[in-house]
């Protein structure tokens, strides 16, 4: 049996100070989200600026967050490179230090050669070679690539691909797949915009990038979700697709992270060639954030 992953995790930002990784400023992010009723974390995903980060980067960055999540939270790492190989390698080394799941995308940079035999074979390898168990990555605008259901379907029957994350947002895949996948798999949103909508079609939770910013919001509708109060979840469900939009959608990982800094947690600068977000989308940020009642934390006394 399967271990499932249910609830809402957060794909955490990575911090910098200039160009340098700010380890501290990262976990003082993660003792805060400790305080919310969120089950984990994912590290080292899109949201994370994983392609921007070198290995030992990454690796500090995930001892940080085992070191850091509160009891009972479990930490995902995103662990894919280009090759089966090297993938392999480094999921095993991040299990090394504890994490709880790998995310893997797909290979992408040889896209056209990516067949569905080709991802398949991919995935069996690492899966079977994995020390931990794998949660499969769909995000076509990234990679370019986007997984046929049919593919997630029959890689569903491996004993230690435990999961997708689905990033598309595209609720006719949900639809495919849930119903032909063992009741043990675990189908993850990864758009705030479809959070509900997908709970309601038979996901079992979500990986959220919109979560650094409004974690308490996405808990509640988790909550009222499994309470059945739909009526009262879908209400919050327009504020989420609202700030989904203007955060992720219209300014990306920059208006993510200033959404961080005005609310007293520590998103900080991009890596180059990410830039931040300009004076026009602040404003409109800090409205939205202020009219959806998301104020500055206050500092808790040390």
């Amino acid at each position: 049996m399967k271990k499932k992953f249910k609830g809402i995790y957060a794909a955490l930002v990575t911090p910098f100070v200039g160009e340098e990784l700010a380890i501290e400023k990262f976990k003082d992010n993660v003792r805060k989200y400790n305080t919310f009723d969120l089950e984990g974390y994912v590290v080292l995903g899109s949201t994370g600026e994983c392609v921007s980060l070198s290995d030992q980067e990454s690796k500090s960055l995930v001892a940080a967050a085992k070191e850091t999540a509160g009891r009972g939270k479990r930490v995902v790492a995103g662990t894919a490179r280009e090759s089966t190989k090297l993938t392999i390698e480094f999921t095993n080394q991040l299990a090394g230090l504890g994490i709880d799941a790998a995310l893997v995308r797909p290979p992408s940079y040889y896209k056209s050669k990516m067949t569905r035999e080709v991802l398949n074979r991919h995935y069996l390898a690492v899966a079977d070679q994995s020390k931990v168990p794998i949660i499969i990555y769909n995000i076509p605008q990234n990679t370019g690539i986007s997984l046929e259901s049919q593919l997630i379907i029959e890689l569903s029957k491996h004993p230690n691909i435990i999961g997708l994350k689905e990033s598309s947002g595209n609720l006719a895949f949900l639809g495919e797949v849930v119903p032909q996948v063992p009741d043990d798999f675990s189908y993850l949103v990864g758009s705030g915009s479809v959070f509900l909508p997908g709970l309601v079609m038979g996901a079992s939770g979500a990986i959220l990038s919109v979560a650094n910013a409004a974690p308490a919001l996405c808990v509640k509708i988790f909550r009222l979700f499994n309470e059945g109060k739909i009526i009262e979840a879908a209400r919050l469900q327009h504020d989420l697709i609202t700030l989904n939009k203007a955060i992720m959608e219209t300014y990306g990982i920059p208006g993510l992270k200033f959404s961080l800094d005005a609310q007293g947690y520590y998103g900080g600068p991009c890596r180059l060639p990410l830039l931040p977000i300009e004076e026009k989308g602040k404003a409109e940020l800090r409205g939205l954030l202020k009219k959806l009642g998301l104020k500055p934390r206050k500092r808790r006394p040390k």
